[in-house]
């Protein structure tokens, strides 16, 4: 059994944060050792607006059938890495409602005490990558969770360059792949993620 449980929990539009959750849920089986959970969380976002995004539409239908995220996912886990896209400068609406959903399980305690970190996507290199974050970790401030930003803890974030999580500008047509350098530092928060949480959990 993995010393450590960990849920990556995302929202995405068109893909790059989907491939974001999937790498990190990788490196989290295979450089971490973690038991993992991938979860999306459900799209909210009329049919009209999904249809008007050729990109959007065609990311939705592949996905749609992807196991959707739980409240219990987030009380299994020991680490919680949340995505989103930005949207004005915050995290997108469908993983808002997700995390406003949780408030039965806040009341009980049971989302405090845990390793949190996230990362995100925009189109632009000031798109508001780092608000979006810092929005997020409002809401785990508020669960008593354990924000383990990535900092500058490995030569590879100067490369990054993002210690507040992990971002990726996806360029003005969205469609700017990730690179060796957004997966090394995918790869390094989920083990960073992970080996705090098991110093946690070992008191």
């Amino acid at each position: 059994m993995a010393d450590v449980k960990l849920s990556v929990i995302y929202y995405s539009a068109t893909g790059t944060v989907h491939a974001m959750a999937q790498r990190l849920a990788a490196a989290g089986t295979d450089k971490a050792g973690a038991e993992v959970r991938l979860r999306q969380v459900p799209e909210l976002a009329p049919d009209e607006a999904i249809a008007s995004n050729a990109a959007w539409s065609q990311h939705y239908d592949s996905t749609k059938n992807e196991p959707k995220a739980t409240a219990d996912d987030v009380v299994w886990a020991d680490a919680v890495l949340f995505g989103s896209p930005t949207r004005y400068g915050n995290i997108a609406s469908q993983l808002k409602q997700f995390i406003d959903t949780l408030g039965p399980q806040w009341a009980q305690g049971l989302l405090a005490n845990k390793v949190y970190a996230g990362f995100t996507a925009s189109q632009t290199a000031h798109g508001g990558q780092e608000s979006t974050l810092l929005a997020l970790y409002n809401t785990i401030h508020h669960f008593g969770g354990i924000i383990v930003a990535p900092g500058y803890t490995d030569p590879l974030k100067f490369a990054d360059g993002n210690p507040y999580g992990v971002s990726h500008v996806t360029g003005g047509n969205n469609t700017d792949p990730l690179t060796d350098v957004q997966f090394a530092a995918l790869d390094h928060m989920a083990v960073r993620a992970c080996s705090i949480a098991k110093r946690v959990k070992a008191g």
